[in-house]
């Protein structure tokens, strides 16, 4: 009896180790394939479930992208816009930082591991975490549409949001967008969702204008949180026609588009700051 109780023990001991090792990989997997659906439970396609005018119903936690009421992108139209030099002049303490090239599926993000530097608005510090690309644009002025936007995401420390928005049109090649290619190639001739891309240094991409739009916005993805402060800057900047093909065939979905239609403004204020001294 002594001896079969001792091979139990082992026996018992043996699957507990076993399952200790298991277990952590099977979990990995599995929260692997949750993020992967996770990015393919929406899309740009206006005639599919899954399409913009759908959002808000695919998931409880998504109801503002239906029933919000400060919800983005939209026209900054210069009719309905305020011009104010009181907002003072975009104040960026921008640093390099390790980052890598995400394909979320729906878009491609480059993201900085530990930040990338601050922007103060009305005296909250935003941290700058990630950039993205958005074509075409989803902003538009005065109801013109441009070849790309640039979304540079930051965050408080209490959470809140605040977002730049640089527009491009057909042009001469964005330097920034360039040195990123052989990444992008890379992400885009294979399924690997991330490459690591090293350091990069956000004051690389050229903003050229003290000029911009402030408005009260969301997200324009799900969950289309509000709240968020957006600011657009007015200079149209330049992106050649092969760099924003690059960005739309690393982006592993069949979409000809990802930017969201336009929302209704619902009478929030928009801001234009032009600067009093020297313009410009």
């Amino acid at each position: 009896m002594g001896k079969l109780a001792i091979q139990l023990l082992f026996l018992i001991t043996f699957f507990l180790v076993l399952v200790s090792h298991i277990l952590p990989i099977t979990s990995q997997e599995v929260g692997e394939q949750a993020a992967a659906e996770d990015e393919r439970e929406f899309n740009y396609d206006p005639y599919s479930e899954k399409g913009p005018a759908h959002w808000g119903r695919i998931r409880p936690e998504w109801s503002a992208c239906s029933n919000g009421t400060m919800q983005s992108p939209i026209d900054l139209l210069n009719e309905i816009v305020d011009i104010v030099p009181d907002l003072g002049r975009l104040n960026r303490s921008y640093k390099p930082g390790n980052a890598i090239l995400k394909n979320r599926g729906h878009d491609i993000m480059l993201k900085w591991e530990s930040g990338a530097g601050i922007i103060e608005i009305n005296g909250t510090e935003y941290v700058l975490n990630q950039c993205h690309w958005h074509s075409p644009s989803e902003h538009t002025i005065d109801g013109e549409r441009f070849a790309l936007e640039l979304h540079m995401v930051h965050e408080s420390l209490d959470g809140k949001i605040a977002v730049v928005g640089i527009l491009y049109k057909i042009g001469r090649p964005d330097s920034f967008l360039s040195s990123l290619t052989k990444q992008l190639e890379y992400v885009a001739g294979t399924t690997e969702r991330d490459t690591v891309v090293g350091v990069v240094d956000p004051r690389n991409i050229k903003i050229g204008s003290r000029k911009y739009y402030r408005y009260l916005g969301s997200l324009t993805t799900p969950p289309c949180t509000e709240n968020v402060v957006w600011t657009v800057v007015k200079k149209v900047r330049t992106v050649t026609k092969e760099q924003v093909q690059l960005l739309r065939v690393a982006v592993h979905d069949d979409s000809d588009t990802n930017a969201r239609p336009l929302q209704p403004l619902n009478g929030r204020t928009v801001k234009l700051f032009i600067p009093e001294d020297k313009d410009d």
